[in-house]
């Protein structure tokens, strides 16, 4: 479901930190060089080329590219060579100091990743700013804002397959009975939403279908423009069909007023080495336009190029 496409003879790690090095030597940079590299390395290679970067030249490869580059090519490529648990930790300390669309992107992270990986955010977190991440989430956030955010950054969720049936049933009931009444922020539907794991709340969802006859997030007002209701609207897609969510923050990013650059390099970044195959489709399912043409429209220059590489589209 990965759109990265790694070559299927790599460079070894040192022809990649000399071949990086040359990128920023001379007239200019070499930015094309950059993308060559960077946009064609998982994870791991990422890891070990920052690693060789630093010992071999005593600086950090992040520094250098911070240097060398600009704008949002710049912030791409920065989001994109940082460590996946350092990325979420840099974009929800963003959110905590009340950047663009702050709640969705703490919802986000804690939402679409695995128990793994949200720990892991946790620990880079703590690492980077000596802090925890649900100590910022407390304290830069509030009411029924805060009652949502804090326990779905806090949680540590059953990750497996197995479903109760009977919980399945019980559970859809209580959430329709709160929703009918408006009662978006009761402790029940909290509990519900913040600890039961993926396969459950999938489950229970599916179920409050078959018995009340709509989507749950129907039953939200998904007209409202209430910024409680949406992000709870989100933490709902968000847990049970990730991909649906993100092919529709791309089409807003896209086609709002200006292009939100931030959310399109968020989400291009911390989903082309997970689903973001299966968002391209359902991005084009939805909106009759390939996602690699909405990009070309909409960007231009080695930020185009960046963000094409990673869904897996060049010319």
């Amino acid at each position: 479901m990965s759109t990265l496409t790694v070559p299927h003879s790599v460079p070894s790690v040192g022809e990649d930190v000399e071949q990086l090095r040359s990128a920023f030597s001379g007239w200019g940079t070499n930015e094309g060089l950059i993308v060559s590299i960077l946009a064609h390395r998982n994870a791991d290679q990422r890891k070990a080329i920052r690693e060789s970067y630093a010992s071999t030249f005593n600086e950090d490869l992040l520094n250098a590219l911070d240097k060398e580059l600009s704008s949002d090519f710049e912030r791409v490529v920065l989001l994109w060579t940082l460590d996946p648990a350092e990325r979420d930790a840099l974009l929800t300390n963003e959110a905590t100091k009340r950047w663009t669309s702050s709640n969705q992107v703490l919802m986000e992270v804690a939402c679409t990743r695995t128990s793994n990986q949200l720990l892991s955010a946790k620990q880079a977190y703590h690492a980077r700013y000596k802090k925890s991440l649900e100590e910022d989430v407390g304290y830069h956030t509030s009411g029924d804002f805060r009652k949502l955010l804090l326990p779905l950054v806090s949680v540590y969720r059953y990750d497996g397959d197995e479903v109760n049936m009977t919980l399945a049933k019980s559970e859809s009931k209580i959430l329709h009975e709160k929703i009918k009444d408006k009662h978006y922020s009761d402790d029940d539907v909290i509990r519900i939403l913040t600890t039961r794991s993926k396969a459950q709340l999938l489950a229970t969802l599916n179920h409050y279908k078959d018995a009340f006859g709509n989507d749950v997030d129907k039953d939200l007002d998904p007209e409202s423009k209430d910024e409680y209701l949406s992000l709870l609207r989100g933490t709902i897609n968000c847990l049970t069909y990730p991909e649906r969510y993100f092919a529709e923050m791309l089409r807003l990013a896209i086609n709002g007023q200006g292009t939100d650059e931030h959310a399109l390099t968020r989400i291009v970044t911390t989903r082309a080495e997970i689903d973001m195959k299966v968002v391209k489709e359902e991005y084009y399912r939805r909106n009759s336009v390939q996602l690699e043409k909405a990009i070309k429209k909409d960007t231009g220059g080695d930020y185009e190029k960046m963000l094409l590489a990673l869904i897996g589209h060049e010319e």
